[in-house]
């Protein structure tokens, strides 16, 4: 077997780096569950809508704009919903979360949206962009609809391998702005790493239930995520993707997995690769540093 072969084989889960969403998924029934994807207009976000629509599946997707949103979702038939949910904007995740209110109970939320590597610091209410982005706006939906989540329903956030190149201490308190030294991929990282904490704390606030958190990484994919990216960066990412890239079905295939496959029911507080459980970096099991990001999002979230 070629090292190739090893490194793709199926793990304890029966699927692994060569999955795809359609493969995860195959067989199983998803009529009558309403399932929230963020970002479903493109890349990961709309392949796992397109999938998990195919499987029987009512997808409330969102995207920058309604429009985005319900352009995607119309070709996967009339019973979708599309919202505008700008994640950097609190006054928009706000106001989606009162429009998915009326909805139902939600047996999934998949946090998928992101914004990766901002060659630049950007900000966001005083914070930089990408923790804002892709933690603090998350944070405000999932907080908003906690009463919507079904008795058994899952929350899968999306965070990343690159969660590891956050900095030493995890999350920069003292420098959530940016302006005492900023870079792109250790922004980045903090943002994921901050994803896969806020999946831990939420974990641990739905002991006793059978309601689920979780955080996945969805493998290194070329999608437009890494539009910010230095040129010469993305041509390299171009010349190797043949060889170590996920393709968008196999990576959409971990989220879709711990959302709706049987078999991860009862997973929660874990992190996952490849659809099966991956060890992250140790700091990760730290329950007082993700119940102080807890903490102070909870803050920041007051003063928006």
């Amino acid at each position: 077997m070629s090292f190739i072969e090893i490194f793709r084989s199926p793990g304890k889960s029966g699927f692994g780096y060569g999955s795809t969403a359609e493969q995860v998924t195959e067989g199983l029934s998803l009529k009558g569950r309403n399932i929230l994807v963020t970002g479903c207009n493109s890349g990961l976000g709309q392949e796992t809508a397109r999938v998990l629509a195919m499987r029987g599946a009512r997808i409330l997707g969102t995207a920058r704009t309604v429009e985005k949103a319900a352009g995607a979702l119309a070709v996967m038939g009339n019973a979708h919903h599309g919202f505008a949910c700008e994640l950097s904007d609190p006054t928009s995740v706000k106001e989606c979360v009162k429009a998915v209110q009326s909805e139902g109970k939600l047996d999934a939320i998949i946090c998928n949206a992101g914004i990766m590597a901002l060659p630049k610091l950007e900000q966001a209410h005083g914070y930089e962009l990408q923790f804002f982005t892709n933690h603090i706006g998350h944070f405000l939906l999932v907080t908003g609809l906690l009463n919507q989540i079904a008795d058994n329903g899952r929350v899968v956030m999306l965070s990343s391998a690159a969660h590891a190149g956050a900095p030493s201490e995890g999350i920069q308190f003292n420098n959530l702005s940016g302006a005492s030294g900023y870079s792109a991929w250790k922004a980045y990282g903090q943002s994921k790493f901050a994803n896969l904490l806020f999946a831990k704390e939420l974990a641990r606030r739905f002991e006793g239930t059978n309601k689920t958190a979780n955080a996945v990484h969805p493998g290194v994919i070329a999608t437009n995520l890494g539009r910010h990216m230095p040129s010469i960066a993305q041509v390299v990412f171009g010349a190797v993707s043949p060889l170590v890239l996920k393709s968008i079905p196999q990576g959409a295939a971990t989220q879709c997995y711990v959302a709706v496959h049987p078999d991860a029911s009862a997973i929660s507080g874990k992190y996952f690769a490849d659809s099966n459980i991956t060890p992250p970096r140790k700091d990760a099991e730290n329950a007082d540093l993700a119940r102080k990001l807890w903490d102070v999002s909870e803050e920041i979230a007051a003063k928006l």
